[in-house]
Order: C-alpha cells, then structure tokens, then sequence
C-alpha cells in the first residue's frame, strides 16, 4: 500500500484535476497517463471557473447589499410593518446564503455577525429576534473560527437570556439552537455555557410549557453530558433528578422520552445520580412501572418504553443498563 501512494501521481494543476475526474469517471484500472488536454477542453474549463467566482462574487455583492438594508435606519425609529416584512426577507435570504461555509465566513468579515448581536437579538420585534439567531446558528455550525468570533463579542450570554426568558416561544427555540451551535464539540464555547450557568437554563427549559423547548434542552443536556461525562455530578447536585422526575408525573407528553434519555445517562457511572433515583421519596420505580403498562404495544411509544426498562434495570435491578444511551 506505502508502494501505491509513492507511485501514485497527485495532480499539480488545473488540467490535472480534471484529467483526474475523467479517469475516475471511465473506471479504468490503474492512473492512465496525463495527457494536455484540447484547447476546446480548456476554454469550457476556464469559463466554467469563471462562472463560479462570478456567482460567489455575486453572493458576496448580496450580502453587502443586505447588511446595508439591515443597517439602515427603521421607519419611524422602530418600524412598521412593511419594513419589518423586508427585514424578515433579508434575514431569510442571508441565511439560506450562509448554508455555503464560505458565505458564512464571509458574513463574519463584513460584520453581519456583529449586527445580528448588537442590534437584532435585543430587536423589539420578536420574528427580528429569531430570524437572527437563526443566522447566528447556520454561521456558527461546524465554523470554529465564526464560533469564536460569536464568543468573543458575547453572543452567547444573550442567546441563553433570551432561550430562558423571552416572551414568544419561537424566539427561545431559535436562540437555543444558537447556544447549541456554540457549545456542542467547542471547548471554549462549553466553558462560557458553564460560567453563566447554562444547566441551570436548560433544566427551566424542560420545565417550560412549549414541548419544543422542551425536547430541545433535554437533547442539548444528553448530548453535553454524553460528550462531557464529568459535569453529570455537577448537574445532579443542582437536583436535576428531582427536577426530571417532577416532569414525568406531569401530564404525559411524548417530550417524556426524552426525559427518560435524560434521566438514563445521569445514572450510567454516576453513583449520586443513582442514588438520588433509588430514593424512595421519589416513586420512581412504580412510576416506571406504571408508564410501561401505559405505553406498552404502542408502536410510537416503544423507544419510550425501552428508556423505562433501561431505567429500572439501571437503578432497582441490582446492575447497570448493559449499553449507553443514544446520543440522541
């Protein structure tokens, strides 16, 4: 194998990228000889080029044309609503443009980011507010370099005030996919969410009245401790169990899987965690046993169930669940 890679020919240049592509194409054996390719050949090639630095250039052109419109003074000093509609297309727009990693960059760079932060996630508009933080999201995903730009001018403690107190609904979801964008596989990003105490905010917004925030702070928690298994004591001594527990005896709900998920990695080699779901205080093992009888044969329900069975093995059976949770 070391003897194919040393024989292998990497191309050094345009035309032997493309002779490359055309070799892989025909499913010959073995690298055919580089060959110059037609003048015809070339011609198509350097106009296909062109065509994609003209469109990237144009996208770039729209984005600056768009920050100039987001920039601008509101009608009125707070808007109307013509102008918050054409806001709301910008903001639609640029975020369908910054799917593209390098548009998301680019953004960065002529300061859309900085805008979204300083001007919009405090908008007095509530369909401003999330349309930013949406944009904040797409930038940031997968891009260390946008994440800690957006840390650096303190994005993330107003996208956890406003995922733990704003008003509409739709606001809180968007700016915790915003903070998850930011502390998911980002060290520095995940000790900024520890320092404002962002368990603390994803334990309210389990308790919150909108499933949707609900399922998402449930899934940001599994996935945060799954990843960093050495914050579940942390997070059970701020009595996260009891916390979890209380929602189950709620009305049942299908956000309750994701609960029963929660629950099942606090107690995977985690002695307190255990321990405070054996106490008896709690009930919990009849009310899994209750929830089991209640879901059972329903098909829609079955991971549900499996989480109730996983949970009493883990915590009344004598041993541990035999696999870990889902990252789910």
């Amino acid at each position: 194998m070391t003897e194919d890679r040393q024989n292998r020919r990497y191309p050094q240049n345009l035309q032997g990228v493309l002779q490359l592509a055309i070799d892989a194409g025909s499913g010959a054996e073995g690298p055919a000889p580089v060959e110059a390719i037609s003048e015809e050949r070339s011609a198509w090639l350097r106009k296909a080029l062109a065509d994609v630095c003209k469109e990237q250039m144009d996208e770039v052109e729209q984005m600056k044309q768009c920050l100039a419109f987001l920039n601008k003074e509101e009608v009125n000093g707070e808007g109307d609503g013509e102008d918050e509609d054409e806001r709301e297309s910008v903001f639609e727009l640029l975020s369908d443009l910054c799917e593209n990693l390098d548009n998301a960059r680019d953004l960065m760079v002529l300061g859309g980011l900085d805008v979204c932060v300083s001007k919009y996630l405090c908008h007095a508009q509530s369909r401003l507010r999330w349309n930013a933080a949406q944009l904040i999201a797409v930038c940031a995903q997968n891009m260390p370099q946008v994440q800690a730009h957006l840390l650096k001018i303190s994005a993330l403690p107003k996208l956890l005030q406003l995922t733990d107190s704003d008003p509409h609904p739709t606001v809180r979801v968007k700016a915790l996919y915003a903070v998850s964008c930011l502390v998911r596989e980002q060290d520095t990003g995940l000790e900024a969410f520890l320092s404002h105490d962002g368990f603390s905010m994803l334990m309210r917004g389990m308790q919150s009245e909108h499933e949707k925030l609900q399922t998402k702070s449930a899934f940001l928690l599994v996935n945060l401790l799954t990843s960093h298994p050495e914050h579940k004591d942390t997070v059970v001594s701020m009595g996260m169990v009891q916390q979890l527990v209380s929602v189950l005896r709620a009305p049942h709900s299908p956000f309750h899987e994701h609960v029963l998920g929660a629950l099942c990695c606090l107690v995977e080699d985690c002695v307190k965690g255990l321990t405070d779901c054996r106490d008896p205080s709690l009930g919990l093992d009849e009310l899994l046993r209750l929830r089991a009888r209640e879901l059972h044969g329903k098909e829609e329900s079955r991971e549900e169930v499996e989480f109730c069975e996983r949970l009493r093995m883990a915590c009344f059976c004598g041993h541990q669940p035999d696999d870990h949770v889902m990252d789910r």
